[in-house]
């Protein structure tokens, strides 16, 4: 199913020592580029299963793991990625659970979560074995993206068929609650620091803040355009709104709940390719550098990252990546 091992052990095994790396999943490459965070220079490449479409880097980071969605039939495995050393990416079946996409490793990296949206469940694997240690059935409507309480004790998912966020206890693996979001709602993430989940809904053109316990929503953000990631600065001051059909970025004040900044992602005379928008930049995964005062903005029509200084909220740069890229995520050396 890999394609190319070779190829990630030229790559790979020489990739010299830099103060972090970008991780960019390039969805019709079937690769994960592993960009400098220093200058985005491409440092190596992984080959993956068909259609990479989320990315999640254990705490140590050691692994990395990618949901490989695939395209007309549906993709049941996930990637697991060395990224210390030269081991050669190996495969975890997920078996009658098609469709893997959102992913986050549980605290203690031992297990992930992911969803299957053909099966309509959220599971827990091992990762070590490979082994589905429980299938958390979902209801009704596809679990879309997944987001993680800090304490590991909750999990979050949207789904975008039926606009809604559900609650998951994962101390005894079973949802609790599922009440409406927004229309189309994709995108979450939990505050840093707080009690509130926000899901970005795309056909709304909405955010909404919930109640971490009873995903009561406290406030509702405009953010026009098909807002379809959200995400935080690693202190919780800010949130980043990627909107795809608009091309921009919003940023929000996490705290007040008021807007910051609008950023414009699509540049005048740029070639871009036709997407699932038609032909545009189509902004989809960001990410907040924690080590820098930088974000990085997947333009999936335009085969690069955006690269945007937080102190200005301004784009200062473009990095190349592989076709269609969509997922990000940080990796950085550990003592």
């Amino acid at each position: 199913m890999f394609r190319s091992l070779c190829l990630c052990f030229l790559l790979c095994a020489s990739v010299p020592a830099v103060s972090g790396e970008l991780l960019v999943g390039n969805k019709a490459a079937d690769t994960v580029w592993r960009l400098s965070l220093d200058d985005g220079r491409k440092l190596g490449e992984f080959a993956t299963g068909q259609a990479p479409h989320e990315i999640a880097v254990s705490h140590d980071a050691a692994i990395a793991l990618v949901a490989n969605y695939g395209g007309k039939e549906a993709g049941h495995t996930l990637s697991v990625l060395d990224l210390r050393g030269a081991t050669p990416p190996r495969s975890i079946d997920l078996g009658e659970h098609g469709r893997p996409h959102g992913l986050r490793f549980l605290p203690g990296d031992r297990e992930a979560l992911v969803t299957t949206e053909a099966s309509r469940h959220l599971l827990r694997v091992d990762i070590a074995s490979g082994k589905i240690v429980a299938a958390i059935a979902l209801g009704e409507g596809k679990g879309h993206m997944v987001a993680v309480a800090a304490d590991g004790k909750a999990a979050y998912v949207s789904k975008v068929d039926r606009g809604t966020l559900s609650r998951i206890d994962l101390t005894d693996n079973s949802k609790t609650d599922e009440v409406p979001a927004g229309a189309g709602a994709e995108g979450i993430a939990v505050r840093p620091g707080s009690d509130e989940v926000w899901v970005s809904n795309r056909d709304a053109g909405s955010v909404t803040v919930h109640d971490a316990k009873t995903l009561a929503i406290r406030a509702t953000l405009p953010s026009p355009g098909f807002p379809i990631r959200v995400v935080f600065t690693a202190d919780g001051r800010h949130a980043l709104v990627s909107n795809a059909r608009a091309g921009t970025l919003s940023v929000f004040d996490a705290k007040r709940k008021k807007p910051v900044a609008t950023i414009a992602l699509q540049r005048d005379g740029a070639q871009y390719r036709d997407t699932m928008l038609g032909r545009a930049a189509l902004p989809i995964g960001v990410i907040a550098d924690p080590k820098r005062p930088r974000v990085y903005v997947a333009i999936s029509g335009g085969d690069e990252v955006a690269v945007i200084d937080r102190k200005r909220w301004k784009v200062i740069g473009q990095w190349k990546t592989g076709r269609e890229p969509d997922a990000l995520a940080l990796s950085f050396a550990t003592d």
